[in-house]
């Protein structure tokens, strides 16, 4: 037997759920700039009062858009390393990359919200880090095991900037070499950066066969980061 609190809370949940959908709609139609709780209320028959109970500010609703798009970008790289157990580090390093674009392309707008231009006058607080961190943990622990089992390639880093390699290892990849830290986050910038270039047209007129320019550029940050291919 549902218990009046549980029918509260079921219904609280189906109108949030509710809201941050049309929210996304409003997302993909306008842009992060022009999403209004105002608007939102009005396309959903709510009274704007009404919905300050769920997001007491726009600020507060695009908080929750961005860690569920983070989340479910998270959960689409986990997936697929899950889906390659078994394999050697680099391919699956490279199967976690496809999936960051291919979740990229069939969330564009999602995408766009978290990687591309910040949205003037909002602050993302710290309650956005775990679910962004998710895909480069996954990132981090192929790299680790590999590490662990029989050592990176590495490449080493020129003198003036061995300081800023051991605080990244420290801080970032603790137990890994300060090389590694300095290849990873060349490597990270470097896959959104592909994601966002096809994503954002700028590829258009340069590669044609992206999928199959993907899968190269990705195996090549895999060599990057020390990763052999069998």
């Amino acid at each position: 037997m549902t218990t009046p609190q549980g029918a509260r809370a079921r219904a609280r949940m189906e109108v949030t759920t509710a809201i941050k959908d049309e929210a996304r709609r409003q997302l993909a139609a306008e842009g992060a700039v022009k999403l209004s709780l105002r608007a939102v209320a009005r396309e959903l028959g709510m009274v704007s009062s009404a919905l300050y109970r769920y997001f007491p500010s726009r600020d507060d609703l695009l908080t929750a858009l961005i860690i569920d798009a983070y989340d479910s970008l998270g959960e689409a790289a986990e997936t697929a390393h899950a889906a390659a157990a078994g394999l050697p580090s680099a391919e699956r390093w490279v199967a976690v990359c496809e999936a960051v674009r291919h979740w990229a392309l069939a969330h564009p707008h999602e995408y766009a919200l978290i990687y591309g231009s910040p949205v003037p006058g909002y602050a993302a607080p710290d309650t956005t880090i775990p679910p962004a961190a998710r895909v480069a943990l996954v990132l981090i622990g192929i790299l680790r095991e590999a590490f662990e089992r029989r050592g990176l390639a590495r490449t080493p880093v020129p003198a003036g900037l061995a300081p800023e390699a051991r605080r990244m290892a420290d801080e970032l990849v603790p137990g890994l070499p300060p090389e590694v830290a300095v290849a990873m986050a060349a490597a990270w910038a470097q896959l959104f950066g592909l994601v966002g270039f096809e994503l954002f047209g700028q590829f258009k007129g340069v590669v044609e066969d992206r999928e199959r320019f993907f899968r190269h550029a990705a195996a090549q940050l895999a060599h990057g980061v020390g990763l052999v291919f069998p």
